[in-house]
């Protein structure tokens, strides 16, 4: 990373509340607004969202947009689109105190410096475990002068642009993702999984999911039921209909299966992210993957896990749907029957649909949350940044209007997968449940059941969210 300190000419420690430093108010005010200048490279005397980007490019600092923007966003208190002196100097003042701090706590040994040793301490206690080779490149990038150790002014010099919260899990995670490659936020895999405590991040992800699928399974057990029905059905005669035949339980059958599901498909879908990522930027390359990059990576990686899990899917979805005497089959019979009656293509039945609803969900889902996003820093976080419910309520809007957009093709999924291979009067193939669903039952018809699907859009994102919050706390991933 540039020297910025260098390049305005100076070599003293940062002045903060009390602290034991060598650079006074003059030597630090001068430093101010030499970098203020450095980023002002029309010289208005203000600095807009693209004189921050363009400034971080000519600095060979991280020009990443997403960083760029939220550091604009951070610094123009009075939301005037531009950023004054004043409100420069107090984002710096702040920031640098905030870096202090935390340096303090990882000098351990309290000699002004941090020692690799220290480094790697504090990473592991962030939950944060790494090898030799991947803590000498960390330290590399932060150590200005190559000596093998980090001062407070290489610190500052290397984080003074992160806009986010100072902590070493999010340094080391924003390091990854500027100098090595993106994870890829937003898309398939959550925010903070990167090479790192990968096995806790996919157990916190598989308690939240089971507990999610669990909490909406009568909705989703309603949903399908209605998916199938070529008469006319609603959502309160749905639900008499299935409280009838199988009782209280009868709201939770196929739920076993569908919470069976979390853990390989999140493993599945991660492994295969990680190699698309790669695959994308390039082996040995370093930068950003991008916003089409994350959409193939993820798309692709997404289709995988759908293959892989498939059967399970369709299991899940002949369960649910099945409606003959007594109780219904178990699992490994069921499955086995479906194997030698209908033979092991019918495992995937329904599988093309399902591939060609995931890349446009995806784009939707991104491009209605970012713009969601944008709007909720506009109106309703003036000042800060948007908290974790507006980032909720986001996702849950950007995953609802998606989930519309392709839901007709999760309904002939649906379709497929219920019906039986050997059936009599069994649909041909993705074009004839699209032909006979459109003649005999008209647009409306591919939206049966789409209702508590939306209803279960909320409360699943909720407990989602909260659950796997509360998990990264327990396994020490915050």
């Amino acid at each position: 990373m540039v020297e910025v300190a260098a390049a305005a000419g100076v070599q003293a420690g940062f002045t903060g509340a009390g602290d034991l430093v060598s650079e006074s108010e003059e030597e630090r005010e001068k430093r101010v607004r030499r970098m203020f200048s450095l980023l002002d490279q029309r010289q208005a005397g203000y600095l807009d969202r693209e004189q921050i980007e363009a400034g971080l490019g000519a600095l060979s600092l991280p020009a990443r947009r997403k960083y760029a923007l939220e550091l604009f966003d951070v610094c123009d208190s009075n939301r005037d689109g531009r950023i004054d002196l004043p409100e420069f100097r107090r984002y710096v003042d702040a920031k640098e105190r905030e870096l202090y701090s935390l340096f303090k706590s990882i000098d351990v040994s309290h000699d002004g410096v941090i020692q690799p040793e220290e480094m790697r301490i504090a990473l592991s206690t962030a939950g944060i475990e790494i090898g030799d080779a991947e803590l000498a490149a960390f330290v590399q990038h932060v150590d200005q002068d190559k000596n093998g150790i980090i001062t407070f002014n290489e610190w500052r010099d290397f984080l003074w642009v992160y806009p986010q919260e100072v902590t070493l899990s999010n340094i080391y995670q924003y390091w990854e993702k500027v100098y090595l490659v993106d994870i890829g936020e937003g898309a398939v895999i959550p925010e903070g999984i990167g090479k790192h405590n990968t096995a806790r991040y996919l157990l916190a992800g598989a308690v939240a999911g089971a507990l999610s699928r669990t909490a909406t399974a009568p909705l989703d057990r309603l949903k399908v039921l209605l998916q199938v029905q070529t008469n006319s059905a609603g959502v309160i005669a749905g639900l008499w209909h299935i409280y009838k035949q199988s009782g209280f339980m009868g709201f939770f059958r196929g739920n076993g299966i569908n919470i069976l599901k979390v853990a390989p498909e999140s493993a599945i879908k991660f492994y295969s992210y990680e190699m698309m990522k790669r695959t994308v930027v390039g082996d040995g390359q370093h930068g950003e993957i991008g916003t089409w990059g994350r959409l193939s990576a993820g798309g692709i990686a997404g289709a995988i896990a759908q293959t892989a899990i498939y059967p399970m899917d369709l299991v899940k979805t002949r369960l649910q749907c099945y409606s003959g005497p007594g109780r219904p089959p178990r699992l490994l019979q069921l499955s086995w029957d479906i194997v030698m009656l209908e033979g092991p293509r019918a495992l995937y039945r329904g599988l093309i649909p399902s591939l060609l609803g995931m890349v446009p969900y995806a784009g939707i889902d991104l491009a209605t949350y970012d713009t969601l996003k944008s709007l909720s820093r506009q109106y309703l976080a003036k000042d800060t940044e948007p908290g974790a419910l507006v980032h909720l309520a986001c996702g849950t809007v950007s995953g609802a209007v998606g989930a519309t957009c392709v839901y007709p093709l999760q309904l002939i999924r649906t379709r497929l997968q219920a019906q039986p291979l050997n059936a009599p009067d069994r649909y041909k193939g993705m074009g004839d449940v699209f032909k006979k669903t459109l003649a005999h039952e008209g647009l409306r018809g591919f939206y049966k059941g789409l209702v508590p699907n939306l209803l279960k859009v909320v409360p699943a994102a909720s407990i989602t969210y909260l659950v796997y919050e509360d998990m990264k706390i327990r396994l020490s991933i915050k």
